[in-house]
């Protein structure tokens, strides 16, 4: 047995220790917000924090991850209210929407670290592929989330 927290949640799972967290996610605990997208960890769809740092589930044994603070964009806001979340439709990013919750969760950990991001921290930072091609849009829905969570922190923003 190896035991996850997962969203605040501890779980107790029986699975190989080698098995990719991203599965562990999607097929124990039907979490599916998180994608499969490449399974090399290139594309950024499974992306996840793992103690507060972005990390590719796919490519990540479940045993790494026990004992440690797992964050899915279920736990990151199971309502849509995140900054982020409420930036994206704002600014209408997704397109097909499968790379998108990657894409948040990679932001949400640059904003954790560097509140006002420039376009340079962005693009160093959120390293995720989108098919689609929406980076301009993520970029300013970034820096509308940044304006947002500064204000709501009572920071200049």
């Amino acid at each position: 047995m190896i035991s996850l927290t997962v969203n605040g949640t501890e779980h107790s799972v029986d699975v190989s220790s080698d098995m990719r967290l991203l599965w562990v996610l999607r097929d124990i605990l039907g979490l599916t917000g998180t994608k499969f997208g490449c399974g090399m960890s290139l594309c950024g769809a499974c992306t996840v924090h793992l103690d507060g740092e972005p990390v590719r589930s796919c490519v990540m044994p479940v045993a790494v991850a026990a004992g440690k603070n797992i964050t899915t964009i279920e736990g990151l806001s199971p309502d849509g209210s995140h900054p982020l979340q409420q930036a994206w439709v704002a600014h209408q990013v997704p397109q097909c929407g499968y790379c998108q919750t990657g894409m948040i969760m990679s932001a949400a950990a640059l904003l954790k670290k560097k509140p006002q991001p420039s376009d340079t921290d962005i693009n160093e930072a959120v390293t995720n592929i989108c098919r689609c091609g929406t980076y301009t849009r993520i970029r300013a829905a970034i820096h509308t989330a940044a304006q947002k969570s500064g204000s709501q922190n009572g920071t200049k923003g």
